[in-house]
């Protein structure tokens, strides 16, 4: 008899026991919050053409996807990403609709990254994306439905940080640096490597005044305050109009009551680069990566054949019950079922277990 014991291949868990339970209800939970905002549900295939997630389209990198082949040779790719299987739904079945179209959804994602070692490569996802509108309303209820959410959980300290890659874009553009170049830009925005900036743009022959605007970038975040000071040092139109967006949001952000989530990081860059406009990432206590993120993305969608504005959201559900099982927002143990012996009396112990089950208590016969 073969008494092999077989582990789970690196990046990849089972979840069982009280864990399962408490992540299912908090994603039922999270579910109907988001059933309130008007979004309904939607399912996409775990594995869909590789072309709907091509490096061209601004999400993961070809390599870090699990790609197979079906009998025809096609190239299939396990999601690694939930919001290009929604814009590409979104084109397919909703090509001729003009209203708003919301969606939300709970899906698997994985990502075949050597970085992530250590980390989860299968983690699961749950968020909403509103289709066919471009206003700063839309991107303001996405805010707030992720707060929302938040709260509903049971979460009581995080913070929202928000961006806008229109600003950015702005001020590369005005720099004139090559194509190739942007890149080892952001890396020092993101960073944070103010000395690594300086040093880089200097060689690329930038000129002083952009150079003093970038070397502010990793040090503009914090309040609303911080989109005053920004202000001040460049005449950029388009990057001031992106300001007067984030300064328009945190207005709605304060009539929803949930300022005090909300600050920004004009530094902030995505790794995915079909956002066009805000993007946001959600903080909180012993967690050292964001626990939700989103933003606007007004191309995606007309990639796939439908010219159409768009913004989403969405949580890591396993980060958000790490949050709160490690806070203590969370009880970390199941109710205990009612034993109820059954030898001898087995149709008493039955009609007892049946009543109690009718009561929503849980029992087990034995």
């Amino acid at each position: 008899m073969n008494k092999r014991l077989y582990t789970t291949p690196e990046g990849v868990r089972d979840v069982y026991d009280g864990e399962c339970r408490r992540k299912l209800d908090l994603e039922a939970k999270l579910r109907s919050r988001l059933h309130l905002y008007g979004f309904e549900d939607i399912e996409t295939p775990t594995f869909e053409y590789f072309e709907v997630f091509s490096e061209e389209r601004g999400t993961v990198k070809a390599r870090d996807m699990y790609k197979f082949f079906d009998r025809d040779g096609n190239t299939l790719v396990l999601r690694p990403d939930m919001t290009p299987s929604i814009a590409r739904c979104a084109a397919k079945y909703f090509k001729d609709e003009t209203g708003p179209v919301r969606f939300c959804y709970c899906g698997h994602t994985f990502i075949n990254n050597s970085e992530y070692q250590g980390k989860q490569k299968e983690t699961t996802q749950l968020g909403c994306e509103l289709i066919n509108d471009s206003s700063v309303i839309a991107d303001a209820e996405m805010l707030a439905a992720m707060i929302d959410c938040l709260l509903e959980a049971g979460l009581k300290e995080f913070r929202i940080d928000i961006g806008d890659v229109r600003f950015f874009k702005a001020l590369v553009n005005e720099s004139e640096l090559e194509e190739d170049k942007i890149q080892v830009l952001k890396d020092y925005i993101v960073d944070k490597n103010s000395f690594g900036l300086v040093d880089f743009l200097k060689e690329e022959n930038v000129s002083a005044d952009m150079i003093e605007i970038f070397k502010l970038l990793p040090s503009q975040f914090g309040g609303v305050e911080c989109l005053d000071s920004i202000s001040t040092i460049t005449s950029n139109q388009e990057a001031l109009s992106a300001i007067s967006h984030l300064k328009k949001l945190y207005e709605m952000m304060k009539a929803y009551g949930f300022e005090k989530y909300v600050g920004f990081d004009l530094g902030m860059i995505s790794k995915y680069e079909y956002y066009t406009g805000i993007i946001f990432h959600a903080f909180t206590y012993d967690v050292g990566e964001p626990i939700a993120s989103g933003g606007r993305y007004d191309n995606l969608v007309g990639q796939f054949g439908k010219k159409a504005a768009a913004i989403g959201m969405t949580i890591i559900t396993e980060k958000l019950l790490l949050a709160l099982t490690r806070q203590g927002l969370l009880s970390a143990e199941n109710s205990v079922p009612e034993i109820i012996d059954a030898q001898g009396t087995e149709s008493d112990a039955i009609k007892k277990a049946a009543a109690l089950r009718k009561e929503g208590k849980s029992c087990i016969l034995r």
